[in-house]
């Protein structure tokens, strides 16, 4: 599973790295070195204007809360539970089905962590690519809150859910689940919203090549959500 990650890098550069085409971060996040469930995220998707059939849709970049809260759910609690799932059943599990035909996306991190050990003995670390950032495979969802009128700020929320895998051999020792990945020559057609058979979609995503991925051990200050800065990913002595 994937339950934080860290992400230091600005909206404004995550947009030049992914390409993004439309801006829509309503408010920048701070950098982030223990981004946990329910915190508002980046993450890159492709959509298009119904009311403008005839436009390309154009790639954006804007926030949304993790733990994915769907459509006919009844409150936004439900989302707290539904932070992962695992690529194998996303397709026909009825909370991640249509997202995983129309509404697929891309996280930025820096890298995420992964615990290793016995319960209330457990070594957190920290992977991350040897070289550049990671692009973690996201479904996200728009749920509308029925209580509010529909020019509320709120009324619409924003919600997404990490897709797992089998952890490569370099990670697997440590868990042996870990964010889908995808690479920058699926990008396109990752978040392209036209490509809707579930088979199709599936096709994209590839397991992580073993040896991308490089994976240390960190201070267990990380196990508390309100501990955050860059010390948290600094390599530690066991």
């Amino acid at each position: 599973m994937c339950g934080r990650y860290a992400v230091s890098q600005s909206a404004d550069d995550l947009a030049d790295e992914f390409g993004v085409e439309r801006d829509e971060v309503r408010e920048r996040l701070d950098p982030d070195w223990n981004v946990a469930p329910t915190k508002k995220v980046y993450a890159v998707m492709t959509r298009g204007k119904k009311d403008e059939p005839d436009v390309p849709p154009t790639r954006r970049l804007r926030t949304l809360r993790w733990g994915l809260v769907p459509s006919w759910a009844k409150e936004v609690a439900i989302g707290n539970r539904l932070i992962n799932a695992r690529v194998e059943t996303a397709a026909e599990k009825p909370a991640f089905r249509k997202a995983f035909q129309l509404r697929r996306c891309i996280l930025p991190a820096d890298g995420f962590y992964e615990w290793r050990g016995e319960k209330g003995q457990k070594q957190p670390f920290f992977i991350h690519p040897k070289d550049g950032s990671l692009a973690m495979a996201g479904l996200y969802e728009i749920w509308r809150d029925k209580s509010k009128p529909d020019d509320a700020d709120d009324a619409f929320v924003w919600s997404v859910v990490i897709l797992t895998t089998d952890a490569t051999d370099d990670v697997g020792q440590i868990h042996d689940r870990m964010p889908m990945l995808v690479g920058a020559d699926s990008w396109e057609r990752w978040l392209d919203p036209t490509i809707k058979d579930a088979d199709d979609v599936t096709r994209l995503l590839t397991p992580a090549v073993p040896g991308v991925l490089d994976a240390y051990p960190v201070s267990t200050d990380v196990n508390k959500v309100g501990n955050n800065g860059p010390h948290l990913v600094d390599p530690v002595e066991l």
